[in-house]
């Protein structure tokens, strides 16, 4: 069995067991209160979690775990250590019965497995030329924002469903839904910027502009500082250009709701000029179909792979220069320059003629299109729209009464722990989707993680269902009963500001624990009656656990590689 089937089969398993590990985030609340069994919660809250694959199209989430770390720094054995460290923490802290993070787990196990790896080879490197920093930061800034955010929308939830004026109650449900509706169109604009940005390569020339600038520091000779401020200059010139392409193309993207991800890439490609943009792409295309990153990957493994890898190099160098000419003499008269120029015979010519197929207005749609979020504005407008429509016929049609009351809220449990599972699925399956396309760039098959194949989302989505299918009982204890005791009304509250921050989250990329965020919301909750409510000696305890997920994952990534080097 190859290393990397390993490693995808060894992620599968990390996303099962995440699954039954934060199945109580999804279900602790209606089963404590009693709307749904044990048995019942699961399948629902599996169920929904599955859903959430037709629901969220931009794996943004997925990105910023795959690119945590920096694409010369990804290695097999590196994912490896990290999803055993992950492995290990989730199965510990399950058995103990703590809500601790996966999310926080995965990112610190990847991380300190590849500082380790890093710092083995050469000991002068900085932490900024490992790991990208800003999403690091970020990440560990919502394990105290994410329950922060959680509990705040939680209260404000708590206050109005208690609002005893229905047309009050349900005017503030309104508003919030079309405040909702602007705010997510906002993230898909955003979202949108994001793509473009990426698609322009204007990351890959800042991290090239970044490496060399740290690297010319340390410098003392003058032909290297000299080679190094080449490169920056020559990076720098590619950022300046994408930017400006990118400016230019801003006015057609933000017509992308009323006429479409087509329309908008015809405009850019007819209006903006992205011809470094293009050129690139047909790089990756030549480095694709004589599979460099693959050779470079072998090479460093078997001795006898490097000339193949050094041929393959020196012929993609030799042809990339002609894809300049794209404008000048049209595609298929460059191909015609490259099939000639690498002296193919006509098999080959066929192939890679097939292989080398592009166009850049399809491919600009399809980018434009993964920032599109309506599906989740009309789910979130859809269950609100529920909310006011039940309340107004059980407050105003019906004669009003504690025990309508109670059902009523019984009932929109089940809408709320739907909309929570959509979200733990959302946010906690594209991390294990990240790390996959991760380990698939590493292993050469892909160039970049928007390149993962259909069956990566598709897997990670029914292993975590499959996991929550199964439960975990332990912390549905912790999660559904020490932390304070919740009524229906509370536990609609509750998953309903969870769902809302994961889904806000989720649009930002930011990879949250849903764990936190449901803690977050059911001590909201619990304060919204009295502090005193809120058993807080549970909750400073699982706060420790939180706080020390990833420093004590990445140390045991960094014992897993290192025993891992030793052994081979």
């Amino acid at each position: 069995m190859s290393f990397v089937l390993i490693i995808i089969i060894l992620a599968l398993i990390f996303d099962y067991i995440n699954g039954f590990h934060d199945a109580a985030n999804s279900i602790a609340t209606v089963v404590s209160t009693k709307v749904l069994t044990p048995f019942q919660a699961v399948l629902w809250a599996a169920f929904f979690n599955v859903v959430a694959f037709f629901i969220f199209k931009d794996h943004a989430v997925a990105n910023t775990i795959g690119k945590t770390v920096f694409k010369d720094f990804i290695t097999l054995p590196v994912i490896f250590s990290g999803l055993i460290a992950a492995i290990f923490w989730n199965l510990l802290t399950w058995w103990y019965g703590i809500p601790s993070s996966s999310s926080h787990t995965l990112i610190g196990g990847f991380a300190g497995a590849a500082i380790t790896a890093a710092w083995m080879k050469d000991s002068s490197l900085d932490l900024a030329q490992i790991i990208d920093s800003g999403k690091v930061f970020k990440t560990v800034a919502f394990i105290f924002l994410a329950p922060l955010i959680g509990m705040l929308i939680s209260m404000f939830f708590t206050l109005v469903m208690i609002q005893r004026l229905t047309w009050i109650k349900c005017g503030i449900l309104a508003l919030v839904g079309v405040g909702l509706w602007f705010l997510f169109q906002n993230f898909q604009e955003g979202k949108i910027k994001e793509n473009l940005t990426k698609f322009y390569r204007i990351d890959k020339n800042s991290k090239i502009v970044s490496d060399e600038t740290i690297k010319m520091k340390k410098l003392t000779e003058p032909e290297k500082i000299e080679e190094c401020k080449k490169k920056i200059e020559e990076a720098q010139g590619k950022v300046t250009k994408a930017e400006l392409a990118l400016k230019k193309s801003q006015p057609f993207f933000h017509q992308y709701e009323s006429k479409g991800a087509d329309w908008v890439a015809e405009q850019i490609v007819a209006n903006v000029d992205i011809k470094t943009t293009v050129t690139s792409r047909i790089g990756d295309k030549l480095n694709a179909f004589y599979k460099t990153e693959q050779l470079k990957v072998l090479s460093k493994r078997n001795e006898t792979r490097k000339k193949e890898f050094e041929y393959a190099k020196a012929t993609v160098d030799s042809l990339k220069p002609l894809a300049k000419k794209y404008y000048d003499v049209g595609y298929d008269s460059m191909i015609a320059l490259m099939v000639t120029k690498a002296n193919m015979n006509p098999l080959d010519a066929i192939k890679f003629k097939d292989k080398m197929k592009f166009d850049v207005t399809n491919d600009l749609s399809k980018e434009i299109s993964k920032g599109d979020n309506k599906m989740l504005r009309y789910f979130i407008l859809g269950g609100l729209l529920i909310f006011i429509i039940s309340f107004i016929f059980v407050e105003k049609l019906r004669e009003p009464s504690a025990g309508r009351q109670a059902t009523l809220f019984k009932r929109l449990q089940l809408l709320s722990s739907a909309g929570f599972s959509i979200g733990h699925g959302g946010n906690d399956a594209q991390k294990v989707m990240g790390i996959i396309a991760a380990a698939l760039m590493a292993n050469g098959d892909i160039l970049d993680i928007k390149d993962m194949p259909n069956w990566v989302p598709l897997s990670c989505y029914a292993a975590i269902g499959l996991g929550t299918l199964s439960g975990g009982w332990k912390i549905v204890k912790t999660m559904g009963t020490k932390i304070t005791k919740v009524t229906p009304l509370e536990g609609v509250c509750a998953e309903t500001a969870g769902a809302t921050t994961l889904f806000l989250t989720e649009q930002m990329g930011i990879p949250v624990s849903t764990t936190h965020t449901i803690t977050g919301s059911i001590i909201g909750v619990g304060a919204t009656k009295r502090l005193s409510a809120v058993r807080w000696g549970v909750t400073i305890n699982l706060l420790w656990a939180w706080i020390l997920t990833i420093p004590v994952s990445a140390l045991l990534a960094a014992l897993t590689y290192w025993i891992y080097t030793l052994v081979n």
